[in-house]
């Protein structure tokens, strides 16, 4: 950029309002030299966010048509319709600021407002509140959803739970004394069969007694429930007095 060409003045030709609106004031000696006249801009020019500039010096003309920015000549304002196509119409700067403030509130262009101005009056346009509300409406189903199916997942956590704890009792219920003698007899048979001989004499295993045959199995299935050698002689005495009541 130039150092002759202030950021700001006191007061601007439209065109120059534009391109300072624009950010293109580096370009302002190219601009002005290649356009026959500010009031009619080409729709093309060789130069960056040129179609931006454009829109903006038709809303700045826009603005003095429609009386909402007042203007003049070299700073003074007259107000005369003779002057709007005039080259040396011009917009001062408190006005050009006041005006951009009411119809274009979400622009704060560094030649109009302070760096504090920007900083300390952020704005949101209609858009970006309606877009910011549709995402905010969506958030809040998408969290209600979120919510339902959480209850839902404790719910059938909860049943779950329901069904295990009973599956578990019906699994930790007592054998009925019925079984239990059942098992007990088979036991006691196979026991005094293991420990027997056949009619000729001949042993039916290779166990000779009751101790070494608890020893055996707590040597291959110690880590097993119930295999330890006192529950193991507790039940093996009671199958072989279930069998002995049996046979008597």
């Amino acid at each position: 950029m130039r150092k002759d060409i202030p950021t700001s003045k006191v007061f601007y030709r439209p065109i120059e309002a534009a391109i300072r609106w624009a950010g293109l004031l580096r370009y302002l000696p190219m601009i002005l030299a290649a356009i026959a006249s500010p009031r009619f801009l080409p729709p093309s020019l060789n130069c960056p966010r040129w179609n931006e500039c454009r829109l903006y010096s038709e809303r700045i003309y826009d603005g003095i048509l429609n009386g909402e920015l007042p203007y003049g000549q070299n700073g003074i304002t007259l107000n005369d319709p003779k002057l709007l196509q005039s080259p040396d119409l011009t917009v001062r700067h408190v006005d050009l600021k006041r005006w951009m403030r009411t119809h274009y509130p979400e622009h704060r262009p560094r030649f109009l407002f302070s760096r504090g101005e920007r900083m300390a009056h952020p704005f949101i346009t209609m858009e970006t509140g309606q877009a910011i509300l549709i995402e905010r409406l969506a958030l809040q189903a998408a969290l209600e959803h979120a919510r339902r199916q959480m209850r839902e997942l404790q719910e059938q956590h909860d049943t779950l739970l329901q069904q295990s704890d009973v599956l578990l009792a019906s699994t930790q219920s007592k054998i009925s004394e019925r079984a239990e003698t059942t098992y007990l007899n088979i036991i006691g048979g196979m026991l005094t069969l293991m420990l027997g001989q056949s009619p000729s004499g001949v042993p039916y295993s290779s166990f000779k007694t009751q101790e070494a045959l608890v020893s055996a199995l707590v040597a291959h299935y110690g880590g097993t429930m119930g295999i330890t050698e006192r529950t193991l002689n507790g039940k093996f005495a009671n199958a072989k007095k279930y069998v002995r009541s049996a046979s008597a």
